[in-house]
């Protein structure tokens, strides 16, 4: 797994706190260091299916996943999220 900074990632897990769920679709804005040296965060800009910015969160670089051709995006609504 390759990440790149503005790539659009998959989660891998659920991550409730943040009404995002395995699956979900955001794009890779910054990496993040642990100030311990524990495992690197990922900040994360998550979109509607419109386009429009939604919410911005720090997640685990282990919480996420590139997206391969063999990836089907689908869509849930936002108030089944929260």
């Amino acid at each position: 797994m390759s990440l790149e900074l503005y790539q659009e990632i998959a989660l891998i897990q659920d991550l409730p706190e943040y009404g995002m769920y395995q699956g979900d679709i955001a794009t890779l804005i910054d990496f993040i260091p642990h100030p311990d040296g524990g495992e690197t965060g990922c900040t994360l800009e998550v979109f509607n299916a419109v386009g429009e910015s939604i919410k911005v969160v720090t997640v685990p670089i282990s919480a996420v996943k590139t997206l391969t051709k063999n990836d089907i995006l689908t869509t849930r609504s936002l108030l089944t999220a929260s």
